[in-house]
């Protein structure tokens, strides 16, 4: 490589380096795996090392990659939270170590002593404690500068408020979040069809870096303690010594901390660290190899980066070959189908693999795959087992293409991928896969508001096959509801009689409780003024409904697919059997206090639903919107409220609370 073409890649690369930082530790959202940044990190760092005519102070290879996040307050680490130098073969662990050993005997130092460490997968943060109190905790941030995230931190239940000894001192740890905890988070996250994590690191960052700690609570935080950044008052001489004493004062300290004299026992504990990997509840990237002697650190020093002191070893991401046996579809309860990779069972990173999610058509296109190729996996994050390439000079011919299905595998309705979505769905209301969830839906309060039947009933109703469809709700008896619980014949009336009082609901909360995709509570009052009944709008055509005001194509494809299905039709056709209303009522124009006023509602409302506050602001003739413009006359905020409340305070709109809302009702 000449000087110029070197320069050329120098640039590309810090280009890509800076722009994956960004994604990784400001946006929480990954695109590449850790080992290809890593390695898109190795050979930066060696051109710069070979062309040193083209290093710069603010190269990536010299600073840490994160950034202050918006919204929070600035803090400046009085003892520098730096990362680490990153080594990928034993031989380069060896040559550290050697390079040590000599520092040493030039320094007269006759023994080095090492710990060798878990390398946490998870977000550094700062814990600052006052006389054994704890009273700041901070993000790494770019390793001067971080965020101050104090109200988080202590809704992580194993950072101790107070320490055993009143002590000032400051000490580092990794937030992260366990391996099982994760997957039970993205499984939610699925079900609930919200975006998944990329991995538990960007997981714990994201949730770390909330700047409503309501929301940080609800995430399943934990931090291991390694490192003092200053002390007041106590001298230690080991860092092995340290690690002691912040378990005695309370601190969840890194549980792998192994005690070695030289570099075979370091390359021991490196290999039983790998080995033990699989096993550990928490995800690790590597084995941290530091000097174990506080007096001679400061000897060694350190860069403006990483520590002289310390390296880390990173794990090569283990891959297997194996064969896609086929690929089959599951429905999860919201609907979407996603297929599933059966493979030749194979051994990865310490568990046999026999099955993974190939995500969707898209994945699979990418990727490539035919049923019946040899494929590549790992184990992503040390968690989940991901397909990462297709060895087509393996193929014999006999490979078959795969197709997603375009009827559900599960009952058999239309299956639909709508523009600019990479999911594709079931459209059956009655479908199995998701009729809890329509259930729930259905009962719930902007829909047909059925007072006491829950999700805990619904699971139990169905559990017992006391209902198997919707229109079940209305066949229910007396006694059927009362053996659901202790001495339930009051609960059971109760819940007959909201039952009923649903019956004569308006049409727009049954058009509502149907789930229709693109369809809430604003449309359903649409469709209901317009079309008057059920039947009206069941044969509606396309070009019509796409006239509406509010209802553009996509909206109206969807409500016409919907009413295309026969499950709907059988359904329509039971629920007007049950006595279900079919018909628009008349409105009752009781005032107009809100004419020609918009709203915008963010946060979560403790007395009212969305729904029912939207219900409110357009029965005295109001307008709801979900974005905040110039236009907007006021936004209702409740708890958790986002960046809506902060646009709305720049353009200066105004804020109403939820008491100041009830105010203005009576």
């Amino acid at each position: 490589m000449n000087t110029k073409q070197a320069k050329e890649r120098i640039e590309e690369l810090r280009k890509q380096v800076e722009y994956h930082a960004r994604k990784y530790y400001d946006e929480d959202k990954p695109e590449i795996s850790d080992f290809e940044y890593d390695m898109l990190m190795v050979e930066l760092r060696n051109l710069e090392k070979k062309f040193p005519e083209f290093q710069s102070k603010d190269s990536l290879t010299k600073k840490v990659g994160g950034h202050v996040k918006e919204g929070f307050q600035k803090v400046t680490h009085e003892v520098p939270l730096q990362s680490l130098q990153d080594v990928f073969s034993i031989e380069d662990v060896k040559e550290y170590i050697l390079k040590i050993e000599q520092k040493a005997k030039e320094n007269a130092i006759s023994e080095v002593t090492y710990v060798v460490e878990t390398k946490i997968d998870g977000l550094s943060a700062a814990l600052e404690y006052k006389k054994g109190e704890f009273v700041r905790g901070a993000t790494r941030g770019n390793g001067f500068v971080g965020e101050d995230v104090t109200e988080n931190l202590k809704t992580v239940k194993t950072i101790p408020m107070k320490l055993k000894d009143k002590i000032d001192i400051t000490v580092r740890g990794e937030v992260f979040i366990a391996k099982e905890d994760f997957q039970k988070m993205n499984q939610e996250r699925e079900e609930n069809e919200e975006e998944l994590f990329a991995n538990a690191r960007n997981a714990a960052a994201g949730s770390l870096r909330q700047l409503d700690s309501k929301i940080t609570k609800k995430r399943p935080l934990d931090i291991y303690i390694f490192n003092v950044q200053k002390i007041e008052g106590k001298e230690f001489n080991s860092h092995y010594e340290e690690l002691e004493y912040l378990c005695q004062l309370g601190f969840n300290v890194n549980p792998i901390r192994i005690y070695c004299k030289n570099m075979k026992e370091i390359e021991e504990a490196i290999q039983k660290i790998g080995d033990e990997r699989e096993k550990l509840t928490f995800g690790i990237d590597g084995a941290v190899v530091k000097v174990d002697n506080l007096k001679f650190r400061e000897i060694l020093g350190t860069t403006a980066k990483t520590p002289r002191w310390a390296v880390a070893y990173k794990y090569p991401p283990e891959k297997k070959e194996t064969k896609l046996k086929d690929i089959i579809c599951q429905v999860g309860r919201t609907g979407v189908i996603t297929p599933m990779a059966i493979l030749e069972p194979v051994k990865v990173a310490g568990s046999t693999i026999s099955k993974t999610t190939l995500h969707n058509e898209d994945f699979i296109k990418e990727k490539e795959l035919k049923i019946g190729d040899t494929v590549v996996i790992q184990k992503a994050g040390d968690v989940i087992p991901e397909i990462v390439g297709v060895k087509k000079e393996k193929r014999t011919g006999k490979e078959v293409e795969f197709e997603m299905p375009k009827l559900c595998p599960v009952c058999g309705a239309q299956a639909v991928r709508e523009e600019g979505e990479a999911a594709i769905r079931c459209t059956g209301i009655e479908c199995p896969a998701k009729l809890f969830r329509n259930l729930v839906h259905f009962v719930s309060r902007e829909a047909m508001n059925i007072d006491g039947l829950g999700e805990n009933i619904i699971q139990q109703l169905l559990d017992k096959k006391l209902i198997t469809n919707i229109a079940d709700i209305y066949t229910l008896q007396l006694e059927d509801i009362a053996s659901l619980k202790k001495n339930g014949k009051k609960f059971a009336q109760n819940l007959i009689d909201s039952i009923n009082k649903s019956k004569e609901n308006d049409l727009y909360r049954l058009i509502t409780a149907l789930g229709i995709r693109h369809v809430g509570t604003k449309a359903s009052k649409l469709l209901a003024k317009k079309y008057k009944n059920i039947d009206n709008l069941m044969k509606a055509q396309l070009e019509d409904l796409s006239m509406i005001n509010d209802i553009g194509p996509i909206v109206a494809n969807s409500i016409r697919e919907f009413f295309s299905q026969k499950q709907t039709q059988d359904l329509i056709e039971k629920l007007k059997i049950a006595g279900v209303n079919m018909v628009a009522k008349e409105e009752e124009n009781i005032d107009s206090r809100f004419e020609g006023k918009t709203f915008v509602l963010t946060g979560s409302l403790e007395n009212y639903t969305r729904g029912e506050a939207s219900n409110l602001i357009e029965k005295y003739g109001g307008k709801t919107s979900s974005t905040v413009s110039k236009k907007t006359d006021y936004v209702l905020v409740g708890e958790e409220a986002g960046s809506k409340l902060t646009k709305a305070q720049n353009l200066g709109i105004t804020i109403l609370t939820e008491a100041e809302f009830r105010e203005m009702l009576h």
